[in-house]
């Protein structure tokens, strides 16, 4: 299924945590990318196809500053980005060279770049948050990326933060980080996230009320007759206004 506007805004309701849930329950239990973590407080949720890049440690004779002209480049990949696409960078973990500095974040917000996501730092932290591009990462370091990673490509499968991202596999991150949906489940995903959003809700609202956790969270029969009881009413209201 196509990353469509439609599942783009249910997704955009979604958080991270219930989406760990829906894809555990089908059987993925490594789907959250370690180290990723949103660069500013308040971050709005982010939900985009993955367009994949890859670092390998530096070795002298590649990463160098000239490489950057190279055709297989950073400056290259940009380039080959579209608009709304996220980019997922393969850092393997290394947060003492900075991937990705202001002036290519800067033209990836200028393309209409969804954001960025990686497991290793970025650099230039004011010129970065000052283009306004959404950016998860593991931290913040000045070197550049050649002190201490090789660019080697993009459009292939990676592994971000100990996940494995395939290009135009579906991204969401908020505040508790970025999770990685495979696009063949995603038309799943899209059918069933909202109801569980909406029964965590309820469960929520029941705590409000001094519910006890037992048989509630999860539900045992009762609470479950209880809360189809209130949506199938709601569904109702819903239909006759």
């Amino acid at each position: 299924m196509p990353l469509t506007d439609e599942a783009k805004a249910v997704l955009r309701d979604v958080t991270t945590a219930t989406l760990t849930t829906i894809l555990l329950k089908k059987g993925l239990r490594n789907v959250w990318i370690r180290g990723a973590m949103p660069l500013r407080p308040g971050e709005e949720r982010l939900v985009g196809e993955a367009f994949t890049m890859r670092f390998v440690p530096a070795r002298e004779d590649l990463a160098t500053p000239a490489s950057w002209a190279s055709p297989i480049s950073t400056r290259t990949a940009i380039e080959e980005m579209a608009p709304g696409q996220i980019a997922v960078i393969d850092a393997m973990g290394i947060a003492d060279a900075g991937v990705f500095g202001d002036i290519l974040c800067a033209r990836m917000a200028q393309k209409g770049v969804g954001g960025l996501i990686t497991d290793g730092a970025v650099r230039d932290l004011s010129g970065v948050r000052a283009t306004g591009l959404p950016v998860w990462c593991r931290g913040v370091a000045a070197p550049p990326s050649v002190a201490g990673l090789t660019f080697v490509g993009w459009g292939e499968t990676i592994g971000c933060g100990g996940v494995a991202v395939l290009a135009g596999d579906v991204i969401v991150a908020d505040e508790d980080g970025a999770v990685v949906i495979p696009q063949a489940l995603l038309d799943e995903v899209v059918e069933e996230a909202p109801a569980q959003e909406q029964m965590e809700g309820w469960i929520i609202d029941e705590v409000g009320r001094g519910a006890r956790l037992p048989g509630l969270y999860p539900m045992n029969e009762e609470t479950r007759a209880r809360y189809d009881i209130w949506r199938d009413l709601g569904r109702r209201r819903d239909e006759t206004s």
